[in-house]
């Protein structure tokens, strides 16, 4: 059985369709060659059927026939038998609408039942391997917001990958090189300095990262060295303050993104492509290909001739190369390990470099020079993230009196409604509202589904207790589930696997999101309109069945976006 029941209802239509386009040819009153072509959608309103087809609009002009013509036409010819639909009429100027039949209602319950917890997995994927790189937060310091946004929608939308068929590999990585590393070191070592000597008597570099972290790395290093490292030459020192805390930082970041339930399957090292020659070897292959031009003792990328605002330097004149350079390094690093597809996420304060980079990437002249296929390169740009509380912006921690973490945040709030407010659309701008994130009532969404969820498991153990197990399938009577609500219930369960499918091909696991509030909105309204305990017993099981299905959805839904889905509340 098809698994996906919204596709194979639409399968269905345009083959009805065609088989009646046929007849109507054979009959004399379509055109010889007549062919129709045409969507299936689910219109808004029930009135108008459960699916609504365009094929007679689509085909009028080439017909040179009214499509409400069509459609008549096409509706006399038409034989529904052995199919999953019992009617079908006609709408405006030529919509084709179907209303299901109880097969196709049951089909949905088989379907849930049949999978599981599988529920809702495609296959459009067929396997094929897909990176997603996401957070790659600097290791010079804590995990920002950004990075906290960017740590649900990247994780959120691999699980979705992988619901959707794909093999996919997370991947963070770790700028551990170049200008923001050294800094880093230099504002340690400064801060011992000034541990060693008086904050007055040692300088603090005007562009160093002055941060609280900075200091308690410096005490930390106090604490073990007292202050014999004062008398080392400065590069020693600064090499040994490097060693100390990106390591230091590193641990942290992961024990934070744990904490968040995010588990890469790879930390790639920025620096490994540095000592390794990979970088000096891409910048090599470029230059072979007429791509590069020396100006000023620097190396420089004809970016203008491909589609870029400016040139950019890859080589300085010092000899050291640019970020630039490493990123377009590491692309080809990634394109070269055979992933089908490497999607990215970058956060709103990269907005300007990624533009400039995703130009320079997807110049088919540059994918030649290095030999790899750069249309694989996908980015999803980040908004920016307000966090609220009482309709003010929050900069900074209570408990710290420093700008807000990923760590401050959960502390505050649950992982779950983190992840759950977090994973909205990459290009929406988000105002996250901790109050809204902490209330137990149906105005937060993630307690909504939730609650969803627990009272299904509370009636199922009722109902036990009373010695009604949940039946299967064909223990029911489907038919008895015809009211709007039961039936709104049960097309919203069908919806799950085209809705995988679409978050997928979209890149938009907020999707997700949506379609479990709906579902929850839908069984909460069928649990206030329909009684279970105390009805007929045909009915009840018929409803039981129905509530747990609903409960298994719901479940494969919070696995997904890895929030807990409570039995009880």
């Amino acid at each position: 059985m098809h698994a996906n029941l919204v596709e194979s209802a639409k399968e269905q239509i345009d083959e009805i369709i065609n088989a009646a386009c046929v007849s109507a040819r054979a009959a004399g009153v379509l055109p010889e060659g007549a062919v129709l072509l045409g969507t299936v959608g689910i219109p808004r309103e029930t009135a108008h059927g459960d699916y609504a087809a365009t094929h007679a609009m689509a085909a009028a002009k080439e017909l040179k026939l009214a499509p409400r013509k069509i459609a008549e036409t096409i509706m006399k010819h038409t034989s529904l038998e052995g199919s999953y639909f019992k009617s079908i009429s006609i709408a405006g100027s030529g919509f084709i609408n179907f209303v299901a039949a109880e097969k196709w209602f049951t089909d949905v319950l088989d379907a849930v039942e049949a999978a599981g917890g599988d529920y809702g997995t495609v296959n459009i994927g067929e396997g094929k391997r897909v990176m997603v790189e996401f957070v790659s937060a600097n290791p010079t310091g804590p995990m920002t917001i950004g990075n906290a946004r960017g740590g649900a929608l990247g994780d959120i939308l691999a699980s979705v990958l992988e619901k959707a068929g794909y093999n996919v590999w997370r991947e963070f990585l770790l700028n551990d090189a170049g200008n923001q590393v050294d800094l880093f070191g230099k504002s340690i070592d400064a801060r011992y300095m000034q541990l060693c000597l008086g904050e007055e008597n040692y300088q603090f570099p005007e562009d160093g990262y002055h941060g609280d972290d900075i200091k308690e790395l410096a005490e930390k290093m106090y604490e073990t060295e007292g202050n014999k490292l004062q008398t080392l030459p400065e590069n020693e020192r600064i090499a040994k303050f490097i060693n100390f805390g990106i390591p230091h930082n590193v641990a942290l970041i992961k024990k934070h993104l744990e904490r968040y339930r995010i588990r890469f399957d790879e930390w790639f090292s920025e620096k490994s492509l540095h000592e390794s020659g990979y970088v000096a070897e891409t910048i090599e292959l470029l230059n072979k290909s007429g791509l590069l031009y020396e100006k000023d003792g620097a190396l420089w990328l004809r970016n203008t001739d491909l589609g870029g605002e400016k040139d950019e330097v890859l080589r300085k004149s010092n000899g050291f190369s640019t970020y630039y350079a490493m990123d377009i390094a590491y692309h080809r690093n990634k394109l070269e390990r055979g992933f089908e597809k490497a999607i990215e996420i970058w956060g709103a304060d990269h907005h300007g470099h990624a533009k400039r980079l995703m130009t320079t990437l997807s110049a088919p002249a540059l994918g030649k020079a290095l030999g790899v296929d750069c249309t694989k390169l996908h980015f999803l740009i980040m908004q920016m993230v307000r966090i609220m509380r009482d309709g003010e912006t929050i900069k900074v921690s209570k408990r710290t009196g420093k700008a807000l973490t990923l760590d401050d945040l959960l502390d505050e709030i649950s992982v779950d409604a983190c992840r759950f407010f977090f994973n909205v659309r990459a290009d929406s701008q988000l105002d996250f509202d901790i109050g809204l994130a902490v209330r137990q009532d149906s105005e937060n969404p993630v307690y909504y589904v939730q609650y969803a969820h627990a009272r299904i498991c509370s009636l199922i153990a009722l109902l036990a207790a009373e010695g009604f197990e949940v039946p299967k399938v064909d223990e029911i009577t489907p038919g008895l589930l015809s009211s709007e609500t039961e039936l709104e219930l049960i097309k919203q369960l069908a919806l799950l696997p085209e809705e995988i499918k679409l978050a997928a091909r979209d890149y938009d696991p907020s999707r997700i999101n949506k379609y479990v509030i709906e579902l929850a909105a839908r069984f909460h309204k069928f649990y206030n309109a329909c009684r279970i305990k105390g009805e007929d017993k045909d009915l009840l099981k018929a409803r039981l069945k129905l509530a747990d299905s609903t409960r298994i959805v719901i479940k494969n839904c919070l696995d997904i976006l890895k929030v807990t889905a409570p039995e009880k509340m």
